[in-house]
């Protein structure tokens, strides 16, 4: 049977329509780095989706090619996931866009090595003449983090997020946003071709006791 990463991690990928407090492990994954409006079309960002899906999909389909992934089994492309901030972490101006820098990034099975990923981006470079240059193999530990699934379009995340937040109040942590800890969503919905209104996203923050001192 084909592995699926939402199926089996039913904690990371199909989280309850309420707040919810979780430790993320460290995983590795498939990212490129950029800034400017998602919505833009054929602008930076849905450029790096493009990649990153060139990528994945060549990984997920190397067992039928001369190149063989030790530990290799058949697996479901896990779902696009994004890290975005702005430079004004406190005050997040959600009507532009534009302000926004990102990471895009696609979950690796544990299986594949940094050596696997960079043959694939070899042969995409070659044989789909993609402009490679600025994926990257990324590892990234979340650590404790809140996270919580969003119903609808993205214009109305805020909603989701003021539910979270009371919910940290309640249970004595905060929000723990820095350089490296970011607001993290993850897409569960095909955009092209489900109604916003009934996309679903999960949300995620990094968090911490609020007895922590800042550092």
């Amino acid at each position: 049977m084909t592995f699926d990463f939402k199926k089996e991690y039913k904690e990371y990928y199909r989280p309850k329509n309420k707040p919810e407090i979780i430790n993320i492990p460290q995983f590795n994954f498939i990212a490129i780095r950029g800034k400017g409006n998602p919505n833009e079309e054929n602008g930076m960002y849905q450029q790096a989706i493009s990649v990153l899906y060139a990528v994945a999909y060549t990984l997920k389909m190397s067992y039928k090619t001369e190149y063989k992934i030790k530990g290799f089994y058949e697996y479901v492309v896990p779902p696009l996931e994004g890290f975005w901030w702005q430079e004004d972490e406190k005050n997040i101006d959600y009507l532009h866009k534009e302000k926004f820098h990102w990471i895009s990034v696609i979950r690796l099975p544990d299986f594949i090595s940094k050596k696997d990923f960079d043959w694939a981006v070899e042969r995409v470079s070659i044989k789909k003449k993609i402009d490679c240059s600025k994926v990257e193999f990324f590892t990234f530990e979340e650590g404790l983090c809140i996270q919580m699934m969003h119903h609808g379009s993205f214009d109305e995340e805020e909603t989701t997020i003021e539910i979270m937040n009371q919910y940290l109040q309640e249970k004595g942590y905060r929000n723990d946003f820095n350089k490296s800890r970011l607001h993290h969503e993850i897409y569960l919905s095909d955009a092209r071709k489900v109604a916003p209104e009934k996309w679903k996203t999960v949300i995620r923050h990094p968090i911490c006791k609020i007895d922590k001192k800042y550092e």
